[in-house]
């Protein structure tokens, strides 16, 4: 890895992801104007092209964590949820109580109507349409001893590594076959939904981000002679994927495309090696985009929690009245741009305002010591 820029390909997945992710609200949006059936066919191809954010986020989020710490084991934990409480728990805390008190209107399944059923929105992910994700993501923080101990009994065995990829393979398909069958359109649709937000239905991509990072120099030159054959697989998932899609006729609901079949399973991982192979190149010939990527990446989550919050603002300024009147490509990119803009800056421009009043506060105590 780049030592200048710390850059790696977590942080790639995790700026991929989040740029993505915020798309993925737009089309939302502009899907629920009242589009002609042509239209609706358009956004529903645009939001399959970018269905890929959580999992490759979530094998960011391993990557970069096995990477930065190559001999944790559980004595590390206390340390480790330390700093992931600063920079993950309390910015997800601040930006649910914003959607649940500010844009209440957002909250997904249900309402909350009291105390209750307010810390029930709370931490089960309907505060807003994105936070699903929050919930997930951050059991794999609270489980990362798990992949660490993983870490260690692979170290630098591809016997183990093996072992442990096909076994977690099995594993994982098993599940989605079992979820396609039971939760998505089956009998256990409504009642079981929130098993789309438990950390086993993106396991597989945890393991993976391990592996690739313990075998990083082995993963790089097997992309590098294979990438263009994850190209022509993206693009034949891709038609796989849309045809899926639109057999359900219309209108086009975003709901019959998520993560948790084969077909999504595999566009997933297709992506998920695109952009690796992207990073790696980058990382080999020491690119410029290396500081651009690490800059992007460590405001991504923030930005990620705040994007549903500044396309609201915007989509209740101007932005619900453009998508009816102006053309819905056109709507989505100038919506998407200035969510996104906005995003990012709210996300830096928050963060240096806590550091500078957490000096402020730290200095004078330790002055008073």
């Amino acid at each position: 890895m780049n030592e200048r820029t710390n850059a790696d390909v977590g942080d790639y997945m995790k700026t991929f992801a989040c740029t993505a992710v915020i798309l993925q609200s737009v089309l939302s949006l502009v899907l629920s104007t009242g589009l002609t059936h042509s239209q609706q066919m358009g956004v529903g191809i645009a939001y399959d092209f970018v269905k890929f954010t959580a999992p490759a986020f979530i094998f960011g989020i391993l990557f970069s964590t096995i990477r930065s710490n190559p001999d944790s084991t559980l004595k590390n934990y206390p340390n480790y949820m330390r700093n992931q409480w600063r920079a993950l728990f309390v910015p997800t805390i601040w930006w649910t109580l914003a959607y649940l008190l500010i844009f209440p209107n957002v909250q997904q399944v249900t309402k909350f109507n009291d105390v209750g059923t307010f810390l029930w929105q709370f931490i089960n992910g309907n505060a807003a349409p994105h936070l699903w994700y929050n919930t997930m993501m951050l059991q794999f923080i609270i489980l990362m001893p798990v992949f660490w101990a993983l870490a260690n009994y692979v170290n630098n065995s591809k016997v183990h590594a093996w072992g442990a990829l096909i076994i977690s393979l099995v594993l994982f398909f098993t599940w989605i076959v079992f979820y396609e069958k039971q939760v998505f359109h089956g009998p256990h649709m409504t009642d079981w939904y929130l098993l789309d937000r438990i950390f086993v239905s993106f396991f597989i991509y945890g393991v993976l981000g391990v592996l690739t990072w313990k075998f990083h120099k082995t993963a790089e030159k097997f992309l590098k002679k294979t990438w263009f054959l994850f190209v022509i697989a993206y693009i034949l998932i891709v038609i796989w994927t849309n045809k899926e899609l639109f057999s359900f006729g219309f209108p086009v609901l975003l709901t019959n495309a998520p993560y948790y079949k084969i077909s999504m399973t595999l566009y997933c991982l297709a992506v998920i090696a695109l952009i690796a192979s992207l990073a790696f190149k980058n990382i080999r010939d020491d690119s410029p985009v290396l500081i651009v990527f690490h800059f992007l990446a460590t405001y991504a989550y923030r930005a990620y929690l705040s994007n549903v919050f500044w396309l609201q603002v915007i989509w209740h300024l101007f932005g619900e009245s453009m998508a009816k009147a102006a053309h819905p490509a056109l709507s989505i990119v100038v919506i998407y741009l200035l969510t996104w803009c906005l995003s990012f800056l709210s996300a830096v421009l928050f963060h240096t305002i806590w550091s500078k009043v957490k000096n402020l506060i730290v200095k004078p105590k330790t002055a008073a010591n």
